[in-house]
C-alpha cells in the first residue's frame, strides 16, 4: 500500500468521490422502493425535452457503405466476468444482435445528432429482448435488454477517433469485474438506460458520416464511415491509472486523453483531456504495477492544498498504440 506524501496530488475529481461526503450513497440506493419511482420521473422528463426539442436526429440508413473508413473495431462477444453466469453472455449476444439491426447503416448528415435511445428504444421482451447482465443502481444484476451497453462502448470508441462531438455520454458510477481480456482502456465506456442516459453525437463537419454494426461468431463489429478522409487522425489512451482506498472502499481513476494528429504532416497538433474517471469498485484490487493509495492516511490539513492541484499531462504509455 502506497502511502500518501508530499509527492503525491490528489485531484478535485477523486477528493469529490472518495471522502466521507461524497462517498454517500444516493436515496434510490438506500430505499430500493424509489429506484422505479426515480427511473418513471427521468423518463418523463426526457420525453418532455424530445417533444420540446429542435435537434436534427439522425434517422435515415443506407444500405450502401460510403468509401472511406475512419475507424473500425470489433469487441469479443463472450469474456468471463468474475462469477457471471454465462447464459447472461449468451442472451447479451441476442440482445445486441437486435440493437445493432436499428444502428446499422445510420447516415450521420451534417448538422444531424446520434442519439442511441432514439435509434435502438426501449429493449423490451415484446421486441425479442432477452435477460442480460445490466449495471444498475449499483449492483450488476440479470435485467432485460442487458448487454447492450456493449454497443454504445463500441460506437463511442469509434467516434473517439473522430471529428465527431460527443454531446452526451455517460459511464457506470462503479467498476463490478477486474480487467479479464480487457481491450479497451477502463474508462471509455457508456451507461445507458432508455431513455434519459444516453450516448449521443453530433455532426459538426460539413460531410456525412455512417456507421455500420453488426455480431459475427466471435466479436462485435464496427465501421465509421465516411465521404472522405478527414483531415485529422486520432489517439486514444489511458494514463495516471491507480485505485484509492478510502473508508475501507476501494475506488479506481484514470484519465482518457485524446492526441490529434494532422494527418498531412504527421505532426501533432493537440492534446485533450476526455474525462477523468474515479468510481467505486466492486472487488479487492490486486497488488501490481498500479498504484493502491490510501486516503485514510491524508492529513485532513493538506486536503484543501490537494483539492487545489491540477492533475498534469499524462505521459503514460500510449495504450491505443500498443495494440492492433
Amino acid at each position: 500500500m502506497q502511502e500518501i506524501d508530499a509527492e503525491v496530488r490528489l485531484s478535485a475529481v477523486e477528493l469529490a468521490r472518495v471522502l466521507p461526503q461524497g462517498r454517500g450513497r444516493r436515496w434510490s440506493e438506500r430505499v430500493p422502493a424509489l429506484y422505479p419511482v426515480a427511473v418513471r420521473y427521468h423518463r418523463g422528463r426526457r420525453r418532455i425535452e424530445w417533444m420540446r426539442s429542435s435537434t436534427a436526429y439522425a434517422r435515415i440508413k443506407d444500405g450502401e457503405d460510403l468509401p472511406v473508413r475512419v475507424k473500425r473495431h470489433k469487441s469479443l462477444l463472450l469474456r468471463q466476468l468474475g462469477e457471471t453466469e454465462m447464459w447472461m453472455q449468451h442472451n447479451k449476444v441476442t440482445n445486441l444482435k437486435l440493437a445493432c439491426a436499428q444502428v446499422d447503416g445510420v447516415l450521420i448528415r451534417p448538422g444531424e445528432t446520434f442519439s442511441f435511445n432514439k435509434l435502438v428504444g426501449n429493449a423490451t421482451r415484446r421486441k425479442g429482448y432477452r435477460k442480460g447482465m445490466r449495471l444498475s443502481n449499483g449492483q450488476a444484476r440479470p435485467g432485460v435488454g442487458g448487454g447492450i451497453c456493449q454497443l454504445a462502448n463500441l460506437l463511442h470508441w469509434m467516434v473517439l477517433h473522430s471529428p465527431l462531438t460527443v454531446t452526451q455520454r455517460s459511464t457506470h458510477s462503479f467498476d463490478p469485474f477486474p480487467d479479464n481480456g480487457r481491450v479497451l482502456p477502463w474508462g471509455v465506456g457508456c451507461s445507458i438506460v432508455y431513455n434519459y442516459v444516453d450516448l449521443q453525437f453530433r455532426n459538426d463537419t460539413d460531410q456525412t458520416f455512417q456507421l455500420r454494426v453488426g455480431v459475427g461468431e466471435r466479436y462485435l463489429e464496427g465501421d465509421l464511415l465516411a465521404e472522405q478522409a478527414p483531415p485529422s487522425s486520432y489517439r486514444v489512451f489511458a494514463c495516471g491509472e491507480r485505485f484509492l482506498r478510502a473508508g475501507g472502499e476501494y475506488f479506481r481513476r484514470n484519465e482518457i486523453w485524446r492526441t490529434v494528429i494532422d494527418r498531412r504532416t504527421g505532426d501533432r497538433v493537440e492534446d485533450e483531456l476526455i474525462r477523468e474517471n474515479v468510481a467505486l469498485v466492486k472487488y479487492v484490487p490486486g497488488v501490481g504495477d498500479v498504484d493502491i493509495v490510501d486516503v485514510d492516511q491524508l492529513d485532513p490539513q493538506l486536503i484543501a492544498a490537494f483539492a487545489r492541484s491540477r492533475p498534469g499531462r499524462c505521459t503514460g504509455p500510449d495504450l491505443d498504440a500498443q495494440r492492433p
